[in-house]
């Protein structure tokens, strides 16, 4: 949970880029509070990356300003380098190296001895279970086993704050748990702040306290998933489970969108509701649950 402290303050940042028919990202504020775990969400092109590159000082925006703990990324960028970690989507740039050689010489770079970039290494091997790559060079690794190794060489310096680009792609679902499991844990446990950029808004529900909603470029909804949820929710789903043979009409303000084999799933105004429990014979009714909207369904209507 956040704790008060600005971590990030973006204010009316825009990026445009040479010969482009529309801004990467344009007039974009929002903050971020320290030990927050922040979800980044938009479709492919919404400028979800671009903005990224430019919280970590990789690109110069052409406009607005980025501080990251009150000082400017671009005016300092050793002081942005020293507190953020970032994994990104492109290729690995240390693709000659073992896992066990990229993580070490990536924790010698960041000052640690090397007797603690050892330790950290091996513990880091350990935790991602990577064990069997140790030896492997990146250059003939799969893609998952290259984004497990990315993510290693993030995380070997314990900066406070983690910036990670799509992290769980090309992971199969076993190690996707696994990672989100590591995230929870260094958010909650450890206080880390995580930035995480993904599509996969199913899963990053399970873990991230606020969330940004990117759409061509421009930031259309920002709060906690709740918040958004509850803007949006002027309909809640409704499962029912009939008895066998019941064929009785349902209330005609339900919207049914599927019903097979007593199963029934539709959809009911929260204005409905009340009268909806009512209306049911519920003698005749083994399930009924009503359900809000997941924030996959929020990003879709959001995003589109």
């Amino acid at each position: 949970m956040g704790d008060g402290q600005v971590v990030y303050e973006i204010s009316g940042v825009t990026k445009r880029f040479a010969g482009a028919e529309r801004a990467a990202n344009e007039d974009i504020s929002f903050t971020i509070e320290q030990g927050e775990f922040f979800g980044m969400l938009g479709s492919n092109g919404a400028g979800k990356t671009t903005l990224i590159k430019q919280m970590v000082g990789l690109l110069k925006s052409n406009s607005g300003t980025i501080r990251l703990y009150g000082k400017d990324v671009l005016a300092d960028p050793v002081f942005t380098s020293m507190r953020v970690s970032y994994m990104p989507q492109t290729a690995f740039a240390l693709n000659s190296l073992t896992a066990a050689e990229a993580i070490y010489v990536t924790a010698h770079l960041r000052g640690l001895g090397r007797g603690e970039a050892r330790r950290r290494r091996d513990a880091l091997i350990e935790r991602l279970d990577i064990g069997a790559m140790r030896n492997k060079a990146a250059r003939r690794m799969s893609g998952g086993e290259r984004r497990l190794l990315q993510l290693a060489v993030a995380l070997v310096a314990d900066l406070p704050v983690l910036i990670l680009d799509e992290p769980t792609n090309e992971l199969d679902p076993a190690r996707r748990r696994m990672v989100w499991d590591l995230l929870r844990e260094l958010n909650h446990e450890q206080g880390q702040t995580i930035v995480l950029i993904t599509h996969n808004a199913l899963e990053a529900e399970q873990v991230i306290e606020r969330v940004g909603i990117l759409r061509e470029g421009g930031l259309v909804a920002v709060g906690r998933p709740a918040e958004l949820k509850s803007g949006l929710a002027k309909t809640l789903s409704v499962h029912l489970t009939l008895r066998e043979g019941m064929a009785a009409e349902l209330p005609d303000y339900l919207l049914v969108q599927s019903r097979h084999r007593g199963k029934v799933v539709a959809q009911v105004s929260r204005t409905d509701v009340a009268r909806l429990t009512a209306d049911l014979d519920l003698d005749e009714v083994l399930e009924f649950r009503l359900q809000s909207k997941t924030l996959e369904e929020v990003y879709f209507e959001y995003g589109n």
